[in-house]
């Protein structure tokens, strides 16, 4: 999957701080909507990670079409990315939380719905005395979505804006320009 403007609009695989993308599941047939990192994107599609427990990986394991959205500052950019996610294989996985910041690791261990139950000073205390393990938890997992169709929107103020949409037909990308 090569498209030159994911390659201008995303940064970088070696860029540490990592954009946010809203990931949109269906969940018991209602649309719902979070919000989490871009850990890496490459020719397969665009990876995220997040706990096994969590009720997007419930939605995921029952309807694996998922959309993920980015949203430049200024509303001057969006990218709509739909695609079917899967689990990403557990080598990439392990080199992901590798990669991880020091908090980003400690989160992937403690954000648990134990740990958000307790009170505040408590989980402020936990928290720091809490030593991350080098591996990743148990419970850490990594999704590969690979894109169905992604639509570029840029805004205009000299004209209408218009939307770039590639769309997968038959195994091949066919470029469509919609209205804004």
């Amino acid at each position: 999957m090569t498209f030159p403007l994911l390659d201008d609009w995303l940064p970088g695989n070696d860029v540490l701080e990592r954009p946010q993308m809203i990931l949109s599941t269906v969940s018991n047939g209602a649309p719902d909507a979070r919000t989490v990192l871009l850990t890496e994107r490459d020719d397969e599609g665009l990876y995220f990670h997040t706990d096994s427990r969590s009720r997007k990986v419930a939605d995921i394991a029952a309807n694996p079409a998922v959309a993920l959205t980015f949203l430049w500052p200024g509303f001057t950019r969006q990218l709509v990315v739909q695609g079917l996610a899967s689990v990403a294989p557990a080598s990439e996985q392990a080199a992901a939380f590798e990669r991880r910041s020091p908090y980003l690791k400690q989160l992937a261990w403690l954000n648990s719905p134990e740990f958000a139950q307790l009170p505040l000073a408590s989980r402020v205390a936990q928290w720091a005395a809490f030593d991350v393990p080098a591996d990743p938890p148990p419970t850490w997992i990594g999704f590969l979505v690979r894109p169905t169709r992604l639509t570029f929107w840029t805004s205009n103020a000299e004209a209408a804006s218009r939307r770039d949409e590639y769309a997968l037909v038959d195994g091949q990308w066919v470029l469509s320009y919609l209205a804004g």
